[in-house]
């Protein structure tokens, strides 16, 4: 079976930062035109690979030559790009670059747990990783300009499409089957009961820090946040935007070792403590008190939602009617209550999956449950599995044959740049 070659991008993230001791000491390892690549950055790159596939690469020495040989050209090419994009004078956005390295910075965080973890990994000071991968983002940035630039403007003819897709028919993806929903969600709220009774509980653990006891021992015994309640309520440091607004609103007010008045979110009742403010990042940490419906809360919705389902049923009221009175979806007033269309067996919520299950167009499913609130879903229509076909799928299969073009377009000319730049291989990987 032929293959289909869809586009292949440089790596987006490359980092300047030699890890592994057994490394070889940093040297040159190819020369292009008037620049050099460093056998530190192809060290960089393997440990980049290393670190998003969770890989011990030091002790797999052949897949570790494998991927210096695959850097040490992805670094080539990157240079001869660079040399072309500088003689065309490209600039770009920092406005831009900032964003993309803040939320590289943050992932990168994230995936290693903290900010010390990170700098244990890559044996390097934060400022310094920051610093190497803000260059990078900025020439992969300055590398997409040029490529959009060169290519972007690249026209297929429809005898093109047609060849890739008599070339490729066998192995482009078929069509799956779709489903077209629409939904009324009902979130599930607690009643005045529960509210007084969770608020007034806050107040007492609260009160009882005001007269002296340990608030790391109290959220360990008290706090209802599964992620910070053993660690007693440490949220570490924490970016001004993470949060939800109203705890952030209050966070970022206090003063060090303050703890803040109750503060009410989506998520229910917290206490706060400010332990430290550096700029607009603060390490905090707090106690929630969770806003728990009952079961007699919960009946109450699918109750409710069962009574508008029958008065659609009976042609009393519409679904849009009643989607657009009833259902809690920020979405509503726009879509009406409509999700759209949705591959079969492509849903992120399994409960929606297993409710449009066995449902003819026009049914509607009986109340069911996700992390959302209960829902009621309406099968609007269903198509099933078939091959693309020029016909019904021109779109997205020209799409498919311009960037396939563009592609070999970009690697013919990689290798016209070879030919005039010259590149000098120092070592052999």
């Amino acid at each position: 079976m032929k293959k289909i070659f869809l586009p292949i991008f440089l790596a987006a993230v490359l980092l300047a930062t030699p890890v592994f001791s057994q490394q070889v000491l940093d040297g040159t390892a190819a020369i292009v035109g008037d620049d050099v690549v460093l056998t530190s950055d192809i060290n960089a790159l393997i440990t980049q690979y290393a670190f998003q596939n969770k890989i011990d690469i030091a002790h797999q020495p052949s897949l570790y030559h494998q991927l210096g040989k695959k850097f040490l050209e992805t670094l080539i090419d990157q240079k001869l790009l660079l040399i072309k994009a500088e003689e065309d004078t490209i600039k770009v956005d920092d406005e831009r670059v900032e964003q993309n390295l803040k939320q590289q910075m943050d992932y990168m965080i994230q995936q290693a747990g903290s900010e010390q973890k990170l700098e244990e990994y890559y044996s390097a000071p934060l400022f310094k990783i920051k610093k190497d991968l803000r260059k990078e983002i900025e020439n992969q940035m300055r590398i997409g300009v040029l490529r959009d630039k060169r290519f972007g403007s690249t026209k297929i003819s429809r005898k093109e499409v047609e060849n890739f897709y008599h070339q490729y028919e066998d192995s482009l993806p078929t069509h799956k089957a779709t489903v077209s929903i629409s939904h009324i969600l009902m979130q599930v709220t607690p009643s005045k009961e529960a509210i007084a009774a969770a608020y007034q509980k806050t107040k007492d653990i609260r009160q009882r820090l005001l007269d002296g006891e340990d608030f790391a021992t109290l959220a360990k015994k008290y706090s209802e946040d599964p992620g910070s309640a053993s660690n007693g309520g440490d949220l570490g440091f924490v970016s001004r935007g993470t949060l939800v607004k109203e705890f952030e609103e209050a966070a970022f007010s206090l003063k060090k070792d303050e703890i803040s008045d109750i503060v009410q979110s989506q998520f229910g009742f917290h206490i706060i403590q400010l332990l430290e403010r550096q700029g607009e990042r603060i390490h905090v940490r707090h106690i929630l008190i969770q806003l728990k419906p009952t079961t007699e809360d919960e009946q109450r919705v699918v109750n409710r939602l069962k009574e508008i389902r029958q008065k659609i049923l009976d042609g009393d009221s519409t679904f849009e009617e009643m989607a657009l009175k009833y259902s809690s979806d920020p979405n509503v007033e726009k879509d009406h209550g409509n999700l759209g269309q949705f591959e079969q067996g492509s849903f992120q919520i399994k409960g929606f999956e297993d409710a449009v299950q066995g449902l003819k167009p026009g049914e509607i499913s009986e109340p069911f449950r996700t992390e959302y609130g209960y829902h009621i879903v309406r099968l609007d229509g269903q198509t099933e599995a078939r091959p693309l076909s020029l016909k019904n799928d021109w779109e997205q299969i020209e799409q498919w044959a311009l960037q396939h073009k563009q592609e070999n377009e970009f690697k013919a000319w990689l290798a016209q740049l070879r030919k005039e730049i010259p590149v000098v291989v120092e070592i052999d990987i």
